[in-house]
């Protein structure tokens, strides 16, 4: 099995949908671009968020099994995919990739 390499890659912040829809949080989401960990098959990394592991393990678990070239050539890294938390507030963007 393959270990797997996940990067924040893009945080985003919709503060109109906030203001309008969302009840005050004491923590919302602390993950910070450029942060990664590393996923040994199908354990949730330390300090990853419960709600975006949900959102990607089903590709970790296919990248670290071998899987190649998810929804035929998505990625320019058949290795690899782009992934989003579930939060629409703030959603982020994670690479996962395979570590060689």
């Amino acid at each position: 099995m393959r270990k797997i390499k996940i990067t924040v890659a893009r945080k985003v912040c919709h503060q109109d949908l906030i203001d309008r829809y969302e009840n005050p949080l004491e923590n919302p989401c602390d993950m910070t671009e450029g942060q990664t960990f590393i996923a040994d098959g199908w354990k949730k990394p330390d300090g990853l968020c419960e709600s975006a592991w949900e959102s990607m393990s089903p590709f970790v678990m296919a990248l670290a099994y071998g899987a190649e070239n998810l929804y035929d050539g998505w990625m320019k890294n058949p290795r690899s995919a782009l992934i989003s938390c579930n939060d629409g507030f703030r959603p982020v963007s994670f690479l996962i990739e395979v570590i060689d």
